[in-house]
């Protein structure tokens, strides 16, 4: 997998990049594991925008993903590499030996032809899914479980990996890449290995074309606009900002924290993730 760069033929094609598929299977969805995805544009069942800048881009289809990985003791090959356009990452169709297909996140190294497999206890290789009570502490995880049966819910983006750096009694330390250390409890699941589509960040999407070929609208700035409608706007002519950058309603909109102070999953939390410019 590598990065392709287009010939300057235009300038938004000078910069622009994408990634190679070649590794990918050429084929369509499986029909039986994708549904409708309708369209929100940003709004509630009230028609209140709740997410601004948002709308239009292409139609997808969403590719039910098996999250849980509960089909145990069963082994699967992997059938199929292919592209979702819901998330960074890439997936993977899995054919079980009773005939079942299923997708999952494919993780970094796993190609077709591949046997993976999920249960209580299994191989630490690649594509496994196991307890964390099962996992050698050091491993790279991904798709990790934070109440049992309730299916992965982080590190599931593209080049995202945790490392399983402790056990004791009946939690287990997890080396989140924010930084951030949290106890999990050893009855949840988490995958072997680390995500597929590891160079996803080095995209350059070259033009703003593409921005709204994802559904995203364009987003102005806050003192472009008007007193009343951003508390960074009004003044003469062009201005700094002058004081910290705001949202529009007046909070902090870069360094502040947002986690609720007295969040009960706060206790899980052995360290804190790292704050500040540039992320963990």
């Amino acid at each position: 997998m590598g990065i392709r760069y287009y010939k300057p033929t235009t300038p938004s094609r000078r910069h622009a990049s994408v990634l190679d598929f070649s590794v990918l299977t050429d084929k369509e969805p499986e029909k039986r594991l994708v549904v409708r995805l309708p369209r929100t544009g940003g709004r509630n069942n009230q028609g209140t925008i709740t997410s601004r800048f948002r709308g239009g881009g292409h139609k997808r289809l969403y590719r039910l993903i098996d999250f849980k990985r509960q089909k145990d003791d069963i082994d699967a090959r992997v059938v199929a590499l292919e592209y979702d356009p819901n998330r960074t990452a890439f997936i993977a169709l899995l054919c079980y030996a009773d005939g079942e297909k299923r997708y999952i996140l494919a993780p970094k190294g796993l190609q077709v032809g591949d046997r993976v497999r999920s249960g209580q206890v299994c191989e630490p290789k690649v594509g496994n899914c196991m307890p964390l009570r099962s996992i050698p502490v050091g491993m790279a995880i991904h798709n990790i479980e934070l109440t049992p049966g309730r299916g992965g819910k982080i590190v599931r983006s593209a080049g995202a990996a945790a490392t399983l750096t402790a056990k004791e009694g009946n939690y287990a330390h997890v080396l989140l890449p924010s930084g951030e250390v949290r106890m999990i409890h050893v009855a949840c699941r988490a995958t072997i290995g680390q995500v597929s589509n590891v160079e996803h960040g080095m995209i350059r999407l070259g033009k703003a074309g593409r921005n709204r070929w994802r559904g995203r609208r364009p987003h102005n700035r806050g003192k472009s606009m008007n007193p009343v409608d951003h508390p960074l706007g009004g003044g003469e002519g062009r201005t700094g900002e002058g004081r910290p950058p705001k949202t529009p309603w007046g909070k902090n909109a870069r360094g502040g924290r947002t986690r609720a102070p007295r969040k009960p999953s706060s206790r899980f939390i052995v360290r804190n993730r790292k704050h500040g410019k540039g992320g963990a």
